[in-house]
């Protein structure tokens, strides 16, 4: 599947497409269930990973407020405001980044692996996220 407003990645952990097993897939960022519609401005490219752990959630608990926090929204929120990558880990600067990081485990081993593999052949581009 192409999606060029992706540029072709996974809006959630920015791994490209082209450089997975199984092709991305379309997430409803407000899941149907919750009263999410079909539209473009509520779809979003996901690999498999995130969107095998988001499911149908819209939000999780922050373990620092202690709150019901959403999580990042692909169509509203600018990936570089809520996370930033350190040594090869996705780090959370806001409490929609924690509920996120946690929630789609963008920091199992095996991610940070691919993650690091990616940046060192500089395929993984941060620049226009």
């Amino acid at each position: 599947m192409r999606c060029e407003r992706a540029n072709d990645c996974c809006e959630y952990c920015l791994v490209p497409e082209a450089f997975t097993f199984a092709s991305h897939e379309i997430d409803h960022i407000i899941a149907r269930k919750h009263g999410g519609k079909t539209k473009a401005e509520n779809l979003a490219l996901s690999c498999t990973n995130c969107n095998r752990h988001k499911g149908s959630d819209i939000a999780s608990i922050d373990p620092e407020m202690n709150e019901l926090t959403p999580l990042y929204h692909p169509r509203k929120h600018r990936w570089q405001k809520h996370f930033r990558i350190q040594d090869n880990q996705i780090i959370p600067l806001t409490s929609k980044g924690r509920v996120t990081v946690l929630l789609l485990q963008f920091n199992l081993q095996e991610r940070i692996e691919e993650r690091k593999l990616l940046i060192e052949a500089d395929i993984l581009k941060l620049s226009d996220t």
